[in-house]
């Protein structure tokens, strides 16, 4: 118990709001991903994690400790919400500093760790730049210095990768994963790619429920079979996907080649032909198979 994350019945409301529903998870060390829709109930979920949402019903225990223990709680995660922001005329070593001041980090762990952080997300260069001149890669590479900064065995980032450009977003992934390797880290995101290629398990929310928690490989094998690609005339794109979830769509000419999901009983187009499924593909036939799609 002592390096895991264990949620069980937990619900939350936002007055007569239910954002979370009796939702029962562990999350083992590693890099874990939490996938959803927006609304989901993904940053409930990871505030709730974070000691900063009182549990409303249900239990939670970090590492072995209570929720309810909230002092504690904090000090063992670090938290990198969707919004991170800092004062923007401080400088890169400057905001962690006072970050440091604030989380109660003693002076000479400050002078030691400052350095040797930076240079482990690459912000060395940038350590006497002030925060708006920062690209947003760098903004949400300072996130994660200043979640480590007090050294947690829990990392908390909620959508780190939105916005960013693929090579940045490859780094940003690279850097969760070798923090990954000694504590519990937990990716929130609606970017299916992310998961794919950085976590090995996950689970997905869908209007404040769980409808699937295991493994990446699993989430795809239950896939199989659903998955269908087929050329058609684009004017018939319309009304295949009335029938059909269209996953992906290539245009070639007057034709279409179309990725489809045909959930189990439903008739597949004569001129469909199986496909591997993606991690996207999988996501979506869960949300489909759930009811949170059509």
């Amino acid at each position: 118990m002592e390096d895991m994350i264990v949620v069980q019945g937990l619900s939350q409301f936002y007055g007569k709001k239910q954002a979370l529903r009796d939702v029962t998870l562990t999350v083992e060390k590693g890099m874990f991903g939490l996938l959803g829709r927006n609304g989901a109930g993904k940053t409930t979920l990871m505030r709730t994690l974070a000691a900063l949402l009182p549990v409303a019903r249900g239990s939670v225990a970090v590492c072995g400790v209570s929720a309810g223990e909230t002092g504690k709680i904090r000090r063992m995660i670090g938290y990198l919400p969707q919004d991170f922001s800092m004062y923007p005329s401080m400088t890169v070593e400057g905001a962690l500093d006072y970050l440091g001041i604030l989380s109660d980090v003693p002076k000479e762990t400050r002078r030691k760790r400052i350095p040797e952080l930076l240079e482990r997300v690459n912000l060395t260069e940038q350590r006497g730049k002030r925060i708006k001149a920062l690209s947003g890669g760098m903004k949400r590479r300072l996130g994660i210095a200043q979640a480590l900064l007090h050294e947690p065995p829990v990392l908390i980032v909620d959508e780190p990768t939105a916005g960013l450009d693929p090579e940045e977003r490859v780094r940003f992934r690279n850097l969760l994963c070798e923090t990954a390797e000694d504590r519990i880290v937990i990716l929130s995101t609606h970017i299916v790619g992310d998961v794919e290629a950085a976590c090995s398990n996950a689970a997905i929310l869908d209007e404040g429920r769980l409808i699937w928690n295991g493994s990446v490989e699993s989430l795809l094998k239950a896939a199989e079979g659903r998955v269908f690609s087929c050329t058609v005339p684009r004017k018939e794109l319309p009304l295949l996907q009335e029938h059909y979830i269209v996953t992906e769509i290539s245009a070639r000419g007057s034709e279409s080649d179309v990725r489809l999901l045909a959930p189990e009983g439903m008739a597949v187009p004569a001129q469909a032909r199986a496909a591997e499924p993606s991690a996207e593909d999988a996501y979506l036939y869960c949300l489909c198979r759930c009811g949170g799609e059509r």
